[in-house]
């Protein structure tokens, strides 16, 4: 998959060096443009239609996360690429598909790029369709403990779980909410097998029922009851590859 994309970094040689390794490791991508600045970006992002924005963290008169809140709602892969490791946080929590530290390695630079391709990919092949999970959800029950007891509930019911500190709300089909002292992991763990996918930090769906994904910063699926639920970039890849 061809793969269009700019660079936003400040030092000329570092641009060079990228737009060299890229034309010659990864024929896919082509560079639409460089720019050396935020504003210069910001030009540029809103004048092309990008699947790749390779980012420089530290850059004049702003950096990339101002460069990404100014953007707002984006449609694009970003690659971080840094100097500077303790930004690897930041460069998550901004939804980045990889980070890459200089002096760039070839073979990391080479695995980002496919991982932006198979994430473009997927995306292209869902896009404004009705999506299919592959997983048969197996029906089966789970219990949620009760003060009293416990509760059966049928997992095919299960539209969402949240995380609530060491507490999960569980939400079903049928409009009702259950508040279970148990971790999201803990869920995590026992519905796998079910056909449940944990696509943020914070929540686990129900693959089956989930009917659109939507490109965006991290992207978001929406289930089946119209909630919309917005997908980490480190766990895109592993949901889109549920469906067909």
């Amino acid at each position: 998959m061809k793969l269009s994309a700019i660079i936003v970094e400040d030092e000329a040689t570092s641009r060079e060096i990228l737009k060299n390794y890229l034309k010659k490791y990864c024929p896919n991508v082509t560079v639409l443009g460089e720019a050396e600045n935020v504003e210069e970006a910001l030009v540029l992002i809103r004048n092309s239609d990008l699947d790749l924005v390779f980012l420089d963290v530290e850059m004049p008169y702003g950096n990339a996360f101002d460069l990404l809140d100014k953007v707002g709602d984006i449609n694009f892969e970003t690659v971080f690429v840094t100097a500077y490791n303790h930004y690897a946080i930041d460069a998550l929590n901004a939804h980045a598909s990889y980070y890459l530290m200089k002096p760039i390695s070839i073979d990391e630079l080479i695995k980002a790029v496919d991982y932006v391709t198979e994430i473009k990919t997927k995306e292209d092949a869902l896009q404004n369709q009705v999506l299919v999970s592959k997983t048969n959800t197996v029906n089966g029950k789970i219990t949620i403990p009760q003060q009293n007891g416990f509760e059966i509930v049928n997992t095919t019911d299960i539209l969402y779980c949240k995380a609530d500190d060491n507490y999960t709300e569980i939400y079903l089909n049928t409009n009702k909410k259950k508040v279970v002292s148990k971790t999201l992991k803990y869920f995590d763990d026992i519905l796998k097998a079910s056909g449940f996918a944990r696509v943020h930090k914070s929540y686990l769906v129900n693959v089956n029922e989930v009917v659109k994904y939507k490109k965006g910063k991290g992207g978001s699926v929406i289930l089946s009851n119209g909630k919309e639920i917005m997908v980490s970039a480190s766990k895109k890849s592993a949901l889109l590859s549920y469906f067909k």
